[in-house]
């Protein structure tokens, strides 16, 4: 019974059907990956999408943390001799957690109050007398340690406490002011040394602004609620059970009295604190869905694919680091190069790698000295062509460096690159990225990519889980091929561990490749389960069955023959064969296990196996004479990439080691209210500088086709508080050129 009330509740907050839910909630049970969940088992829960399967796993969680609260305060209720069938009704039709703690709070063990000291005194009588609306007599003294006995009532009233957390959501303002004495210097925070908002439509990244300059110590901050019409609220509640509160009792005075003390004393500080910590938390979970939807357009980049990459992570005084990869990212050889001391001479190691080593892309880190670095290499392969037209010329393009420095310096890349210096990592971070930033990235810390809002301020568990989250689904959703594939990211493959990862990696380097996916069972640890979330993710192309290298899962392959062998071909044959897929009538194959949303994934699958559900590479197009942000002048229109999209506009790099911010309402010709609806992290975007101050190193931004003069100031000062896209300082190298090379 209680199972079947939790379904129905899952499902109302999920917006499903209780069977639905149902269904995940079995198959989660099972040992179910959100990613197979939805990609395999669509007919056991109706097509539910990741999303939803999602909010049905985390409402899962919430009750039964409830579920286990409610049975720890039962049996301390209980054991106090003081738990009735009513209170056992209502703990059990309680369905919040802050409600819940209401319940309890009158039973919860308490260190000595000033309401305890007063029964001791003997004037739990009095109290009683006064909340009765009997007869009582007593001098101040003794009506003050009744006062206090009856404050304490009132406050652990459920209803009251639930009265009054919801006035301070409702109807609070958050006051900001500067501390004492006010900061001599300019901070960031200087809009909101007087400042005042409705708590409840504070927006999510202001509230995080404020919290932090409170939590740097350049702001004072408090809610202010009028507390007449609360106290009056209390006294509306205590009347339905004390006739002490009625307005014609000889004992209202004292009762109005003992509510105001029990609201100035007991009941706002701690409801202040509660609405604080659900705004905190409500503002952490939208940062995080900001940071996760920044995050997921990122991991899916378009690949520039499988491309032999030059890699330059740019240098001034101690030169550039410069690393070469084949097509598959396998690191073949370094130099480092000086563009701005001994111009001839690297132009000289460009040209002789590019050639030697047939580059296709030549990918260029956007840390400093970023923009003249790629302006060097593109004049350097200008020449290059104009000496040797027969050299195909690669392409050139500028590639984010965010969080290669914590790559080079990590674990992985130790384990990867044991005898190579931090810097030539960080060069083939920034090539690899280019080739696959899927591949590339899941070695770094999420947090490290500088995508976030306010990422270093919210709930860092809440923050960690969803990331990871997003990684899993963006790498599922690609798929893996098992051959190449590291073992960081093969432990973000649904089933997989990142000791089965390694087991995985150790037994491709005792073997060889894999030639089949059944191949993965002889790998030690890798029981059935774990199979059977894995393989449908995991790709070998040129295996001898093609259906290994396509996202059908092996659990079908059986299927697939017989559609193959009802068309007269070959499973071969039959795969990326439009027309011939084309024929196949799907209802001929519905059973109760495989339906037609199944069927329709079959289907496509056989058509273009293997597809790679993200864009065509396209490269970013900064132009040449814009390379620092004194080059940037009022009215330039440019084209920029959006790095990361906030809930006040979108940061746009420009390519001049500065991102500039178009504010929300310079997002559009029309209204827009959420930046995310308009645009994403790697959106290719036409801008019009609208505002530059140098001083500051801030840039105003409009993607309007009227753009506002002067910008938006309110979007200028939020990028001070924006927490990333810091540029990353190159490390020293020492090394003679071409030694490697």
């Amino acid at each position: 019974m209680e199972n079947s009330r939790i379904i129905e509740k899952v499902a109302g907050d999920a917006g499903v059907a209780p069977g639905q839910a149902a269904a995940v909630a079995r198959l989660l049970a099972e040992g179910g990956t959100v990613p197979f969940i939805a990609r395999y088992r669509k007919e056991a829960h109706g097509n539910l999408d990741e999303v939803q399967i999602g909010k049905i796993r985390d409402r899962l969680g919430y009750y039964d943390e409830l579920e286990e609260r409610k049975a720890a305060i039962l049996k301390s209720i209980d054991e106090q001799g003081k738990l009735t069938g009513e209170l056992r009704g209502r703990i059990a039709d309680c369905w919040q957690k802050s409600a819940l703690e209401d319940l309890y709070q009158p039973y919860k063990p308490k260190r000595r109050t000033r309401a305890q000291v007063a029964k001791e005194k003997g004037f739990g009588p009095l109290a009683d007398a006064i909340w009765n609306g009997g007869p009582f007599t007593g001098g101040e003294e003794d009506l003050q340690y009744a006062r206090d006995i009856i404050a304490e009532r009132i406050a652990d009233l459920a209803d009251v406490r639930g009265a009054v957390r919801n006035a301070f959501a409702a109807r609070a303002k958050v006051k900001s002011e500067a501390v004492s004495p006010k900061p001599a210097e300019p901070t960031k925070f200087e809009q909101y040394y007087d400042y005042s908002e409705p708590l409840a439509t504070m927006p999510s990244h202001r509230y995080l602004a404020i919290r932090r300059g409170q939590s740097e110590k350049v702001l004072w901050v408090r809610l202010e609620l009028d507390a007449e019409p609360v106290v009056e609220r209390i006294l509306e509640i205590v009347a339905g059970s004390a006739r002490g509160a009625h307005r014609d009792s000889p004992a209202f005075g004292q009762i109005s009295a003992a509510a105001r003390d029990a609201y100035r004393r007991l009941l706002a500080p701690s409801c202040e604190i509660d609405v604080t910590v659900d705004k905190k938390s409500s503002a952490d979970r939208a940062a995080v869905e900001v940071f996760a939807e920044n995050l997921r357009h990122l991991l899916l980049a378009p690949p520039l694919g499988e491309k032999a990459v030059l890699a330059i992570d740019p240098g001034i005084r101690t030169g550039c680091k410069v690393a070469m990869m084949d097509a598959t990212g396998k690191y073949i050889g370094k130099t480092v190069i000086f563009p701005q001391q001994k111009p001839a001479e690297a132009e000289k190691a460009l040209s002789i790698i590019v050639v030697k080593y047939k580059a296709e892309a030549i990918a260029v880190g956007n840390g400093t000295a970023g923009r003249e670095t790629e302006a060097f290499v593109r004049a350097t392969m200008k020449k290059l062509h104009a000496q040797h037209p027969e050299v195909k010329i690669p392409i050139v393009v500028s590639v984010s460096e965010a969080g290669a420095s914590v790559y080079s310096a990590s674990e992985i890349a130790r384990a990867e690159f044991p005898d190579l210096d931090l810097t030539v990592r960080g060069a083939i971070s920034i090539g690899r990225r280019l080739q696959d930033p899927l591949a590339e990235l899941v070695k770094i810390d999420p947090k490290a990519i500088g995508v976030g809002q306010y990422q270093h301020d919210v709930h860092q568990p809440l923050l960690c889980g969803k990331l990871d989250e997003v990684v899993a689904s963006c790498v599922n959703r690609v798929g893996v091929e098992l051959n190449t594939a590291s073992a960081p990211l093969l432990e973000r493959v649904s089933g997989l561990t990142p000791a089965l990862a390694k087991a995985i990696v150790e037994w491709r380097d005792a073997n060889g490749k894999f030639e089949s996916r059944e191949q993965l069972n002889k790998v030690k640890g890798l029981g059935p389960k774990a199979f059977e979330q894995c393989a449908g993710f995991l790709r070998i192309h040129g295996a001898k069955n093609p259906l290994d290298a396509s996202a059908v899962h092996p659990e079908r392959y059986a299927l697939v023959e017989k559609m193959a062998a009802d068309a007269g071909l070959s499973v071969a044959s039959l795969v990326g064969n439009p027309a011939a897929v084309g024929k196949i009538d799907v209802r001929r194959y519905i059973t109760p296990e495989v339906g037609e949303p199944t069927l329709k994934d079959i289907i496509a699958e056989l058509n273009k196996p293997g597809r790679d559900p993200r864009k065509a590479f396209e490269p970013p197009k900064f132009r040449d004479d814009v390379t620092k942000i004194d080059d940037v002048m009022e009215g330039m229109k440019l084209e920029g990439v959006v790095t990361n999209v906030t809930a006040f506009g979108a940061f746009v790099d420009i390519g001049v080691h500065q991102d500039g911010l178009v504010h929300v309402s310079e997002l559009s010709d029309n209204f827009v209210g959420d930046p995310a609806s308009v645009v994403k992290a790697g959106d290719r975007l036409t801008v019009t500088v609208v505002g530059v101050d140098r001083a500051r190193g801030r840039i105003s931004l409009s993607a309007k086709s009227r753009p506002s003069a002067g910008g938006n100031g309110t979007g200028a000062r939020a990028s001070s508080v924006r927490g990333g896209g810091q540029r990353r300082p190159s490390e020293g190298f020492v090394h003679n050129p071409f030694a490697d090379l």
